[in-house]
This record gives structure tokens, sequence and C-alpha cells, in this order.
């Protein structure tokens, strides 16, 4: 069966479906899943909260009989190994009689790893991979970091004024940033595993680091405070930006302590900076010492990704440019 001209609009649909799980499927990728047939979407999915159900079985599941004939768009190779939490999405496709399966990214778990695509070949179901694969690995980015790297995906959260100050020399800082950023804000923490902020930052602002987003309230982060110290209750005391355990995906959100110790242990990955049309003079930089010792190393870190108005304010998106 040939590749489809329409393979590329449906896979970004199905991308676009992994980014409702992101922050909630670990250990599990945040993966997508469209099932099309004659033109007509019949079943979708992502995966669940805790990584189960997976997003074949939730496409699978809304189609029902439909299934049959049909082909499923998937961000990641569907899984061929067997758990004890449900059963392997390879299975599933093939008991539900799809007739194709395409899919943007080769899983790299050894478990997987190309048998997913055998066993479906095997089983007559023509496949397709490699279709959207960057899409799809941004996407998955906090997986993938962690199965590559062995560490969070790490967002760091800047906002300041047009001169890079983040507060008033007496520490004032409320509010810099408009309704519509800080509404932003916590759409970001809503899609992370955990947060975080310096000692300095908890014990000057006290703040709360919940998710206020009608809807959204049930997806406040695991609270992290970078410090060598005891963390108070309701906390977790890092004492690196390498001692988040587990984590998949980390919102690094204030202090320029904080900021900096991130960026100088290169641990960055995606930088929010969130600006207002406001001139402070001086006040409190945004970041501390970093510790470069040249300005040619400065150059060629980093790639605008997007940029947006928020009421007054501009958000600016980069990414860590990595040979990896």
């Amino acid at each position: 069966m040939q590749r489809s001209p329409a393979d590329a609009d449906w896979m970004a649909a199905a991308v676009a479906l992994a980014g409702r799980g992101r922050g909630r499927t670990a250990p599990n990728p945040n993966v997508g899943c469209l099932l099309v047939r004659d033109g007509r979407i019949i079943g979708r999915g992502w995966t669940q909260p805790g990584g189960r159900p997976h997003a074949e079985a939730m496409a699978i599941a809304a189609a029902g009989e439909n299934a049959q004939g049909a082909t499923a768009y998937v961000t990641l190779e569907p899984c061929a190994h067997a758990s004890v939490r449900g059963p392997c999405c390879t299975s599933l496709l093939i008991e539900a009689g799809v007739a194709r399966v395409v899919a943007a990214l080769k899983d790299p778990d050894p478990r997987t790893d190309g048998r997913g695509i055998t066993r479906l070949r095997d089983a007559g179901i023509a496949v397709e991979a490699g279709i959207l694969a960057d899409a799809a690995r941004a996407a998955m980015a906090p997986w993938w970091t962690r199965r590559a790297a062995g560490r969070p995906f790490v967002t760091l959260k800047l906002a300041t004024s047009l001169d890079g100050q983040i507060a008033l020399a007496d520490g004032s800082s409320r509010w810099i940033t408009s309704h519509r950023a800080r509404a932003h804000v916590h759409l970001e923490r809503a899609r992370h595993e955990a947060i975080l902020v310096g000692r300095g930052t908890l014990e000057a602002d006290a703040p709360s680091l919940d998710v206020r987003l009608p809807g959204l309230e049930g997806r406040s982060p695991q609270r992290f405070v970078l410090t060598r110290g005891s963390a108070p209750e309701g906390w977790t005391a890092a004492a690196s930006p390498e001692a988040t355990g587990e984590v998949h995906s980390l919102f690094v959100e204030g202090g320029a302590g904080a900021a900096a110790a991130f960026l100088a242990a290169d641990r960055v990955d995606r930088l929010l900076l969130y600006r207002a049309p406001i001139l402070i003079g001086g006040g409190r930089a945004a970041i501390g010492d970093i510790g470069l010792g040249d300005l040619a190393d400065a150059h060629g870190r980093w790639r605008l990704s997007d940029s947006r108005l928020l009421g007054s304010d501009r958000l600016d998106v980069y990414e860590r440019t990595r040979r990896e």
C-alpha cells in the first residue's frame, strides 16, 4: 500500500492528541492515536494518566467494530511486550482488524524496538514509519529525554521587564506580567510533572505553584525546592539540578539563583521568556552568574521556536540546540 498524501495531516492530528497526555503518563510515553476509515475519523485516543490505557486501546474502544479495515495513525510504534497492566497494542490492533498502521517513530524500548512493526506485518497489516517523526519526538520530549539522557526535560520560565529585571530592588515582583501571561504559566504548570523554585523564592514569596485554571485544578505538579537543607511540608528538597528523582518533565519557575544553577549545569531544554512592556532600571536581574567565560560560547545555543502576544506581554519560546 502506497503512502497517502493525507498521511501527514492525519499524523499531525495524532501528534496533537499526544499533547493532551503530556505531564501525566509517566513512566509511559504520552502517545496519540487516530483511527481513520474512508477519510473519516472513527476513533481517537491518547495515553491516560499513569500510563494506561494506551492511546491505541482508547482509539480502538471508541471505534468499536468500525476499526475493521481502518488505518491507525500512532505517534510511537505500538508496543509488543506483555504487561500485567494490560494487553500489548500490537495484539489489540491485530484483533481489531485494522488494515494499515502509520507510526511516526520506532519505540526505543528494547522490549518493542521494531518487534511491534514486525508483528503487525506478519499479521498482514501494512506498516509505514517515519512520518512527522520530529514533531512526534517533540510532543514526547520529556519521556524521550528521560530514556535517552537519564534526566528530566527541563523548561525554564522567566517573567521579566524589557530590561531583564524580575523585581524592584526591594524584591517587589507582583505583578510584572499581565493576567493573560500568568494564565499561560498555569497552563504550562499543568503540562509538567514537577515544578521547582529556589529557596530564596520560596521564603520571600511563599508561592503555592498550583494550577488555578478552571477544569485543570487537579493537574498541579509535584513541588521541589532547590536547597541543600530541608524542605517544608508538601515540598521535596533537591540539592542540585540533578536531584529530582525519576521525574520526566520539570518546570523551573522561580529565582535568579535557581535559573542560573540549571543554566550553568546545561540542564535547560526549553526557555519561556515572558516580557512585559515596562522598564524597571535598578531592579533584580532575572539570572545570576552562569559561569560564562567567553562571549562566543553564548552563541548558537538557542533556537526561537515560537513567539506570540499574550495581551500586552510577549512570549518567546526557545529550544536548546544540542548534539546528541
